[in-house]
């Protein structure tokens, strides 16, 4: 199933899902108590389908609890920056102002000239999940989507390591379309993954060139940090990132950025200054 929170001219947010080009109301408001709830008597499918076209879709997950988000998970990212392959993960976070929705615009802030994209498989916690093993991590996925982990270079970089401060300026983690059920995903270690600045590709890779695979990081994080429904885990990023190309290509007023991965669609945002 693919699970949108979108609004009409109406009114909203409501929660539907998408099926052949039309959104069908499941009922609720609330993503997040979707995930954790599921359908009940308040919640059931009900009222007429709508066309994509004359909706507007928002964030899946507008407010989530946690943006979990991990570095250098691909072998050839690390190597394009020149970093060490990483013996674990490496965690920073990027925070509920970060996320937009597709179509919203990613803002680069007068604070930064370099800010870059980085395509990602993003993880939907469906359940609390703490100390769970690898084994049983996957049962605690709600589904996947695409994101997009833009990323200030320059703030990262010359104030002595801000990762967390460079990914976590406003609108900096669109995400999107839609949330695709684990269902509909039997691997999520074998997708493609791509992002497309302008209509050229700049990333083109697949997640099963990860270091550190889903399941792996669901186990990790739930050790000592409880994972809640609704909770995003961004999983890195795989080679062609602006910051590495020559010349370096950085995100600029009047750019369109896309993200696709495999079976999750396509999450388009423009960019703006200010």
């Amino acid at each position: 199933m693919k699970l949108v929170t979108y609004s009409t001219a109406e009114g909203g947010p409501n929660i539907g899902y998408v099926e052949d080009g039309r959104v069908t109301p499941l009922g609720g408001s609330d993503m997040i108590e979707y995930i954790e709830h599921g359908r009940s008597a308040e919640r059931q499918p009900g009222g007429e389908s709508l066309a994509l076209e004359d909706v507007r879709l928002h964030a899946p997950v507008p407010r989530p609890q946690k943006v979990i988000a991990i570095g250098l998970n691909y072998e050839d990212h690390a190597a394009e920056t020149g970093a060490e392959i990483p013996e674990k993960p490496i965690v920073f976070a990027k925070y509920p102002n970060t996320v937009i929705g597709p179509g919203e615009p990613i803002r680069i802030p007068p604070i930064t000239r370099q800010a870059d994209y980085e395509a990602e498989l993003a993880v939907v916690i469906g359940r609390e999940a703490k100390n769970v093993s690898e084994s049983e991590a996957l049962e605690y996925v709600f589904g996947y989507m695409n994101s997009n982990d833009v990323s200030s270079r320059d703030l990262q970089f010359s104030e002595g390591g801000q990762w967390t401060r460079s990914k976590s300026l406003d609108t900096f983690a669109p995400i999107g379309p839609y949330i695709v059920t684990r269902d509909e995903i039997p691997d999520p270690q074998n997708l493609s993954i791509r992002a497309i600045l302008n209509g050229k590709v700049m990333q083109d890779s697949n997640t099963s060139r990860m270091i550190f695979s889903v399941a792996e990081l669901v186990s990790f994080l739930s050790t000592g940090m409880t994972l809640m429904p609704g909770d995003i885990i961004m999983t890195g990023t795989p080679p062609g990132v602006g910051m590495a190309r020559d010349p370096q290509v950085w995100l600029k007023d009047g750019d369109e950025i896309t993200i696709e991965i495999e079976g999750l669609g396509s999450l388009t945002n423009p960019v703006k200054a200010g």
